[in-house]
């Protein structure tokens, strides 16, 4: 039997300090709690658990918690200095330390006019400059004085990217889509060939602006598709390489192979290293959402995420939002034992959502090594899933209500929905409202024989359904009321989210910034890619391995179907 592999160089002993062990402590006291009797308890507990930011209300009072909970769980956040780790983070200070880089997405969306100094030098009026010409291009493109080579007007853009530089403009273009008036827009990520196939065949090449999407401008899902998107290009009747120059951006730090690619300098647009991919949505990354919904909505979006960025900085610990419902996740998943948590959003326009954090904290705290290279001894990135409700309700609450896994959930609605049917929206508003209430409250078997027995049921019935139709509850839930999901709460919504995420990596002694975890991955796929391409085994695999590439190769060979 093969030995376990050395991957640290000792072990955390986050889980023998002061803060640590007291929650330990207190968790054994409330492991056995229900809510309905905190509430019974407490019967203002709504009040003293509820905050407002702005157009958004945060309710987490139906969580299994009391005031001392919280007391420990931010004394575990000051003994792991995130207010410090916070405060280096906005000052440009370079904690992401395995890739020596500062972490300034929050510069983004400064719209202060304040200085923020990375090694010496105000990176304002830089990012200033790229958001000018952004709001120039998309103008011109918007208003149809950018024209196609062929002189008609532009009606579609293409996103090709991929993660980061896919996953958030896709989101936040579907989730402002009640805002877009003129443009459509179009993301491809996926190599599969089937998608960019499907996506081209419905376009013109005569009215269509490709975005090429990569911080390196290699990486290999994209570069793919944007050869696969400039040969469909110039493959089309009397179309030139010199016509690329009204179809074709780039959104990159690399100036050379975007010039080798035949994309005019002039319509490269620039982020910086210090902009990790997933976080990149606020910056030049962003520019088919400036497409879609025009630069004055986009600037709400970075206006939204800016106040929340100062409630974050600014608020004391026992009314900071995003660091609130970090400590509840750390509570649920360092002392409960809760390995996930979902993401419901009862808004169409939100359905995205999930996806969008599954890669923004499994891809951020997925790490079972510190900071100072030592293995963790504690649970840390909980997975991350969802889907939209009322669709959840129908597919997976099941398991929510009656199985065996205690998994917190977050709810998300908007009072005001952008639809006209007022019906429709009370119908979602009631389900939201309802499916919280019986994830706490349950039903024992006395609420239940009563109402079978009201029913009409015979006796002998009764007795026989009432096991499967009882419901422990106690499964936490936090509920995020938006007033209406616009650019400006959907930007606040977003950040919160964001430093959410900072907060438990902090706590857990993270880098939350690097994804060294994808690497090993991609490193083998170039090398089964040449395999494929040769036809036959050239590298040292495993049994399994070996054998499926076999497969594939001698199925392709064979022209199976």
């Amino acid at each position: 039997m093969r030995s376990a592999r050395t991957i640290s160089t000792g072990k955390s002993s986050l889980v023998n300090t002061p803060a640590w062990q007291q929650l330990l402590k207190h968790h054994k006291d409330m492991k056995n709690v229900h809510m309905m009797d905190l509430f019974a308890q407490t019967p203002n507990r709504f009040d003293q658990f509820t905050l407002e930011f702005e157009s958004i209300l945060l309710d987490y009072s139906k969580n299994i918690i009391t005031k001392e909970t919280l007391t420990h769980l931010f004394s575990l956040a000051e003994q792991q200095k995130v207010q410090e780790i916070r405060d280096m983070m906005f000052g440009g200070e370079k904690i992401n330390t395995t890739e020596d880089r500062a972490v300034l997405h929050t510069a983004l969306r400064n719209r202060s006019g304040t200085p923020v100094l990375f090694e010496g030098k105000d990176v304002m009026p830089d990012i200033l400059h790229e958001l000018d010409k952004m709001r120039v291009f998309s103008e011109k493109v918007r208003s149809g004085t950018w024209q196609g080579f062929s002189g008609k007007k532009i009606t579609d853009i293409v996103n090709i990217g991929i993660g980061g530089s896919e996953l958030g403009p896709k989101m936040v273009c579907r989730a402002l889509a009640p805002y877009a008036d003129m443009l459509d827009v179009h993301f491809i990520s996926n190599v599969d060939g089937a998608l960019i196939e499907n996506t081209l065949a419905r376009l013109n090449p005569e009215t269509t602006i490709f975005i090429i999407a990569s911080k390196t401008f290699t990486t290999q899902e994209t570069i793919t598709n944007a050869n696969t998107a400039r040969a469909w290009f110039l493959n089309h009747a009397d179309i030139a390489e010199a016509d690329m120059v009204k179809h074709f951006v780039a959104i990159s730090t690399n100036t050379q192979a975007v010039t080798n690619f035949g994309i005019d300098i002039k319509n490269m647009f620039e982020f910086w290293d210090w902009v990790g991919g997933r976080y990149s949505l606020w910056s030049s990354i962003g520019l088919s959402i400036v497409l879609y919904v025009g630069m004055d909505n986009f600037i709400k979006l970075l206006e939204g995420a800016e106040a929340m960025d100062k409630h974050f900085q600014n608020e004391p610990l026992e009314s900071n939002i995003p660091v609130i419902l970090a400590m509840i996740g750390i509570w649920y998943g360092n002392f409960f034992g809760a390995e996930s948590s979902a993401i419901l959003p009862y808004d169409y326009n939100l359905r995205l959502l999930p996806a969008y954090l599954e890669q923004a904290d499994m891809e951020s705290n997925g790490k079972s090594v510190d900071k100072d290279g030592k293995q963790t001894t504690y649970s840390t990135g909980k997975i991350i899933w969802g889907t939209e409700g009322i669709n959840g309700q129908h597919a997976f609450y099941q398991l929510l209500h009656q199985g065996t896994r205690l998994i917190p959930t977050d709810f998300i609605a908007s009072i005001h929905t952008h639809s006209s049917l007022h019906e429709h929206s009370n119908i979602l508003a009631s389900n939201f409202l309802a499916q919280t209430e019986a994830l706490m409250c349950g039903r024992d078997m006395r609420e239940t024989r009563l109402q079978l027995r009201n029913a009409g049921i015979a006796l002998n019935e009764i007795e026989k359904h009432l096991p499967h139709m009882t419901f422990h509850g106690n499964q936490p839930s936090n509920s995020i009321v938006l007033n209406r999901l616009t650019p400006r709460s959907l930007g606040s919504l977003l950040a919160m989210y964001e430093h959410k995420i900072f907060v438990q990596g902090a706590v857990w002694n993270l880098n939350s910034y690097d994804q060294w975890g994808v690497e090993l991955g991609k490193k083998l796929a170039r090398n089964i890619l040449d395999e494929l391409d040769e036809g036959g085994i050239l590298y040292q695999h495993d049994s399994s391995t070996e054998g499926l590439l076999t497969w594939f190769i001698e199925s392709q060979k064979n022209n199976n179907v």
